[in-house]
């Protein structure tokens, strides 16, 4: 009988995580479709009001510039960012597909940035970003410029060094950080806190009694350098978080896309409705 239950309890609980993906899947989708009829509805408005196309003799017989395109989603961004009711302070952007493109990658990065997200956290549990690191972010600060043109000033971005966390920064002042993290950043992160501990008892600058949960998140927290990340957009079909900051997602929100490749600002920002249209009870 013990098999049994065993059996029908991982049928159980296996169920329940693909009813919790389909029900992720479903909302994006409609709030996709609701987003895009309420950006055209937008779009007539101000495009016409803010560059003045409305008197133009030809108006009717010609397209809106590429650069104009551009200039009314950024825009559009950034009122997005004000409209949610809430908006994460910090991102994890979780990739689980076998294949990264950087360019996808960085747009989302810069689309975080257009919105008001002040941290943005990179993880893939192959370590191909964390090898890659300068290729990343010169692609992060190549989108930076063809997505946000002369705004691009104003969102200035910081690298943490995942070596001793010093920041990189690129700009006149910082408004965004961007972090890479690997599998190393996961567990093995625990150990070293716990290893460094043990060195302070050592040292006799600590007892051992005096290791508690708030003395181990000091210790993780001060290896970071960032915020514990409120929102985790995982890219792929495994359902699994495959060792994203374990200790820091206590209270994290995830939700699950089908793909990060040809992804496109809607589907980023329907997550991001998402997230703000969720209660979060923290643990009540």
């Amino acid at each position: 009988m013990a098999v049994v239950y065993e059996f029908v309890w991982r049928m159980l609980h296996a169920l329940l995580h693909l009813q919790r993906t389909l029900l992720s899947w479903f909302r994006i989708r409609i709030w996709n479709w609701t987003w895009r009829l309420w950006r055209r509805a937008v779009a007539a408005v101000l495009v016409p009001a803010v560059f003045g196309f409305q008197n133009h003799p030809h108006n009717n017989k010609k397209l809106v510039p590429t650069g104009c395109k551009k200039s009314c989603c950024r825009v559009l961004w950034k009122s997005d960012g004000k409209s949610l009711e809430k908006l994460p302070l910090h991102i994890g952007l979780l990739i689980a597909e076998e294949e990264p493109r950087y360019t996808d990658i960085a747009n989302l990065v810069v689309w975080c940035m257009a919105v008001g997200i002040s941290y943005v956290s990179v993880y893939d549990n192959q370590g191909i970003f964390r090898r890659n690191n300068s290729r990343l972010m010169d692609e992060i600060l190549k989108q930076q410029q063809e997505l946000l043109g002369l705004d691009s000033l104003k969102y200035s971005v910081e690298f943490l060094n995942n070596s001793n966390d010093k920041p990189e920064q690129q700009g006149l002042s910082c408004q965004a950080t961007v972090k890479v993290l690997s599998p190393d950043d996961g567990k093995p992160g625990i150990v070293t806190a716990a290893q460094k501990f043990c060195q302070l008892v050592e040292q006799q600058q600590k007892r051992s009694t005096d290791l508690d949960v708030n003395m181990l998140d000091s210790l993780l927290r001060g290896t970071k350098g960032m915020p514990d990340p409120d929102l985790v957009m995982k890219f792929g079909t495994v359902d699994s978080t495959l060792g994203f900051l374990p200790w820091h997602i206590r209270l994290t929100e995830i939700i699950s896309l089908p793909s990060h490749i040809n992804i496109t600002y809607e589907h980023f920002f329907s997550a991001l409705k998402c997230y703000a249209g969720c209660e979060q009870r923290l643990g009540k």
